[in-house]
């Protein structure tokens, strides 16, 4: 599986380590990482390190979103 991020007329390819997203919000700032790969998804809540959170396969992540 591929995972492009498209952005007006840019696209970019993942490489191995994928994308880290950074997510905060105004009333209490930082909440975690989120970290989406080739293949997989990984959740890192507060300072949690790299590697130490919880992952969840890029095709079930899919799933579950699409039965929200």
């Amino acid at each position: 599986m591929q995972v492009k991020m498209a952005m007006d007329d840019v696209t970019i390819t993942l490489g191995r380590k994928g994308v880290v997203l950074t997510i905060s919000d105004k009333a209490s700032g930082h909440v975690g990482h989120l970290r989406i790969g080739q293949a997989t998804a990984e959740w890192r809540k507060g300072k949690t390190q790299p590697g130490n959170g919880k992952t969840i396969r890029l095709v079930d992540l899919i799933k579950l979103i699409e039965s929200a």
